[in-house]
């Protein structure tokens, strides 16, 4: 234990630790049992929700259950009445009473499945509000629909209460390193090693911040576990509320002194992404893994497979778990990949810039819909967000409608077409020749090395600097040579700014809608 006393003040971080299980029989038939439960809470809460909006089209004054809190209450009132169960029971003399017992199987899971995944339906009901109100900014969602097994993923979740003598009910490393104890299902073996994890729930001596005493506490909490199949095997993810890193991995801000430039990160489908300066340096270029790809022969033969066998029988069951895991396969591939790149760009580059594209739109082209699913790009920059934030790195999104493709990193002209054939970009103003990846990235890296220079130079309106494209503030002025105000030149609709280019010693557009 060490005996250098830290400060509980410090920013904590949410983060999440998977590991993939190994189950024992029985073990796998409970999980399978718990996901089971889910499903069911979830679809039978759903129909406690219907039937109230039923029933209040004929009597306003019926409540219907819609956040998580109403629905967990509804389901707990539901699973003790004779609508849940009920039976029968026959004495000697013929006589037959019934019996009220409610949901008979739900003492053989844990209470809290019924719970959360009320609370998931809740959270369904509440982002379907929010899309029918305009106010969800996000993908629009319709009203949740019932979870049908075989076709839903099997998962469930359960929060870390305290037992009886105050531990947590969620242990790590408890009978051995690579062991998880959860509640209700015991300790289960994990096939990865726990060590990471197990260094931050090690009691170690802090300083509290509520009485300023010496405490022995962990440095991390776990807040909640989450099992899922993918395939023929389980995982949990483990919900953590960690410390933030420590100051030496951090990217510390230079005092005095510029900054370093930004680093452009242009993402494409031959190379998944090239990674340069301003100047057109290169420092890093990856190739697409592209694992849908490569394995889509396997994946089709699979499917026939599966297709040809006869609906309910044993090979079906078979022929679609060895789909399933060829899916997980590709998926597994796919997501290592990103998570190596995210976090190398994180860790070795502390100011990024990536361009915002529209993954959702770009997908609706038939020809490239499976390329750029297969390259996963709005995943890739998820990642590189939050692993930016944690590593105290600047990342920067560019303006969506910057030609960063098309302009070139030397003089700045912009050519008017330049197809997806083309890989080399050709200017024919002032002859340079480059990789038309590494032009993108540079271009990128340049329109935020700008973009931060102005925003760095820009006068404070309260100190009566000049201001521009405000209506009629003060400061405000007439631009030389204008007449009546133009379209682009007010509020936020001026989309064109400029910004000295020192290597060719002329202005360029940084930002053009």
């Amino acid at each position: 234990m060490s005996h250098v006393l830290s400060t509980l003040a410090r920013v904590m971080r949410a983060t999440t630790f998977r590991f993939a299980l190994d189950p024992t029989p029985a073990q796998a038939a409970m999980l399978a049992r718990h996901a089971g439960a889910s499903r069911y809470a979830y679809n039978q809460s759903l129909r406690l929700v219907v039937d109230a909006l039923a029933a209040k089209e004929i009597d306003p004054a019926v409540v219907v259950p819609w956040s998580g809190f109403d629905l967990i209450n509804a389901f707990n009132a539901w699973k003790k009445t004779e609508d849940a169960g009920r039976v029968f029971v026959v004495a000697a003399d013929g006589t037959s009473t019934k019996r009220v017992t409610g949901l008979a199987w739900r003492h053989e899971v844990a209470a809290q499945v019924f719970e959360e995944a009320a609370v998931d339906l809740g959270r369904a009901l509440a982002a379907y509000s929010q899309s029918r109100s305009g106010s969800r900014k996000r993908q629009r969602m319709g009203f949740p629909r019932r979870k049908r097994k075989g076709r839903c993923r099997d998962s469930f979740r359960l929060r870390n209460n305290k037992g009886k003598g105050g531990s947590s009910r969620i242990r790590i490393g408890d009978v051995c390193p690579r062991s998880v104890a959860l509640p209700r299902i015991g300790t289960v073996r994990v096939h990865d090693d726990t060590r990471r994890l197990r260094r931050l729930l090690r009691p170690v001596a802090q300083t509290d911040l509520d009485t300023g005493e010496p405490v022995v506490a962990p440095r991390a909490n776990v807040l909640s576990a989450t099992v899922s199949r993918h395939g023929a095997r389980w995982y949990v993810s483990l919900n953590l509320q960690a410390p933030d890193f420590h100051a030496k991995r951090r990217h510390q801000l230079r005092r005095g002194g510029s900054p370093p430039g930004f680093v452009g990160v242009d993402r494409g489908l031959a190379l998944f992404a090239v990674a340069a300066t301003s100047d057109g340096t290169e420092v890093g270029r990856w190739q697409a893994p592209k694992p849908l790809n490569r394995r889509l022969g396997r994946l089709r033969r699979r499917s026939r497979a599966l297709s040809r066998t006869k609906p309910g029988s044993r090979n079906r069951a078979k022929a679609a778990r060895h789909l399933s895991q060829e899916h997980a396969r590709i998926a597994n591939l796919r997501r290592s990949f990103l998570h190596e790149i995210s976090g190398h760009l994180a860790k070795t580059h502390g100011r990024l810039v990536v361009e915002d594209l529209a993954v959702a739109n770009l997908v609706r082209n038939k020809h490239l819909a499976r390329a750029i699913a297969d390259a996963a790009w709005a995943e890739f920059g998820r990642q590189l967000r939050y692993k930016s934030t944690w590593l105290g790195a600047e990342l920067v999104i560019c303006d969506r409608w910057f030609p960063s493709t098309k302009t070139c990193s030397r003089c700045g002209i912009v050519k008017p077409r330049m197809g997806l054939a083309e890989r080399t970009f050709d200017c024919g103003q002032c002859n340079l020749i480059m990789d038309r990846d590494r032009n993108a990235a540079a271009n990128l890296a340049a329109w935020a090395d700008a973009t931060s220079m102005a925003a760095a130079q820009a006068p404070d309106r309260q100190a009566g600097g000049r201001t521009t494209n405000a209506h009629g503030a003060k400061g405000g002025g007439r631009h030389p040579g204008d007449g009546a105000t133009g379209r682009n030149e007010v509020g936020t609709e001026a989309q064109v700014a400029w910004a000295e280019d020192t290597r060719a010693g002329c202005c360029r557009v940084i930002s053009a809608r």
